[in-house]
């Protein structure tokens, strides 16, 4: 009974990371739209891709 708990604990500790992985699937998704739309700002894109992918990751290392 005591394992159960603290397996129900982890998995509720863990369920704010779901925000987290949502954020940077919408981050890389805008990154491939906007290149899409237009190739010739793809590095200025990606750069700031990359700056919105690191914000949520010190996101998921805090949590």
């Amino acid at each position: 009974m005591l394992a159960a708990a603290k397996y129900i604990g982890a998995g509720i500790a863990c369920s704010g990371l779901i925000g987290a992985g949502v954020g940077i699937g919408l981050i890389f998704s805008s990154l491939i739209g906007a290149t899409a739309r237009n190739p010739q700002v793809t590095g200025q894109v990606f750069t700031y891709a990359i700056l919105g992918f690191a914000l949520a990751a010190i996101n998921i290392a805090e949590s």
